[in-house]
């Protein structure tokens, strides 16, 4: 079992920036990742990042936000700048292990305008 706790989330005016952290329990954890959830839209991928540091973005976050990845600390971090309203969501992370996904309980972040 893999347990997930999100933190850095709150409320930041456009144009501000924002880091949320993941740590993770357990050992041989693989890709983990960020997703976030807007009220009444599907959950959608904003960054990935592999135990060797590969990542990937959604499209509406590239060249804002910056994954990074501690594997000491089986922490990630969500390095979010350039905050628009349309960032508004909460923000989840998971972790893949043995080809099983673990979630977080999400944090909310606000961008007010």
């Amino acid at each position: 079992q893999v347990q997930l706790v999100e933190s850095g989330g709150g409320l930041v005016q456009a144009g501000g920036s924002l880091r949320l952290s993941c740590a993770a329990s357990g050992n041989f954890i693989n890709i983990m990742s960020w997703y976030r959830q807007a009220p009444g839209k599907q959950r959608e991928l904003v960054a990935s990042i592999t135990r060797d540091g590969t990542n990937g973005y959604g499209d509406s976050v590239k060249d804002r936000f910056t994954i990074s990845r501690d594997n000491a600390k089986n922490t990630i971090y969500l390095q979010m700048s350039s905050l628009k309203p349309d960032d508004t969501a909460v923000y989840y992370c998971r972790a893949q292990r043995f080809y099983v996904n673990y979630w977080g309980q999400g944090t909310q972040v606000t961008v007010s305008s």
